[in-house]
């Protein structure tokens, strides 16, 4: 089946496997009970086990499994792992700062060499978007994803477990949804088409 003839997430699947796991996360560090290593240990195999069910809803509804998921995925379970193995709730809170920062970092290296690397991580997400609009798109996420790790560093090393956890959920994933949005003004201006298709990508949040 060609990408034009996969069938695209409906919204509600689509935020499902964009942010169902991270609600999964949250929700068992928050109704787990026992010590705090108890629910950070609880918390982030649910996270794992969550990551790898929204991998498979993905493939299951659309017959595919975005790039950024693909990413996501693995540095969920290679930190989560790292966290399980250490008892370490660290390698779990770093994760983002290391999301963050790799993709700044690979959208910047695109940016240099002229290469449009977030096009191609986020597939055919804006159609009829010129190259003016990629460039734009990829120096505006760029500087989000910089901005995102700075904060998750922040937040870890000077908040509690429990105000990382829900940082997480209702901070940052609606700061990425929020700048997503922010920017379809300048994308209309640059040739995205009005109706783009329902399933739409999403960076990660981290």
């Amino acid at each position: 089946m060609s990408p034009t003839e996969r069938p695209a997430l409906s919204p509600g699947l689509r935020m499902a496997v964009d942010f169902g796991p991270l609600a999964v996360f949250f929700l068992v560090n928050t109704l787990s009970g026992g010590p705090q290593l108890s629910r950070i240990l609880a918390a982030t195999a649910a996270f794992m086990v969550a990551i790898i069910a929204a991998m498979v809803l993905s493939w299951w509804k659309a017959r595919h499994i975005s790039p950024m998921l693909w990413i996501s995925s693995a540095l969920v379970l290679l930190f989560g792992s790292l966290t399980l193995y250490f008892h370490d709730e660290t390698f779990i809170k770093i994760k983002p700062t290391i999301v963050y920062t790799m993709f700044a970092v690979i959208l910047a290296y695109g940016l240099a060499t002229g290469r449009p690397l977030l096009q191609m991580l986020l597939e055919s997400a804006y159609p009829g978007l010129s190259a003016i609009g990629w460039r734009k798109l990829t120096r505006n996420w760029t500087i989000f994803f910089a901005f995102m790790a700075v904060l998750n560093e922040v937040v870890w090393r000077s908040a509690s477990w429990d105000f990382w956890v829900g940082f997480k959920l209702w901070g940052a994933a609606p700061l990425t949804l929020l700048f997503a949005f922010a920017n379809i003004p300048m994308l209309l201006r640059h040739g995205l088409q009005t109706e783009p298709p329902a399933d739409i990508p999403v960076p990660p949040e981290g």
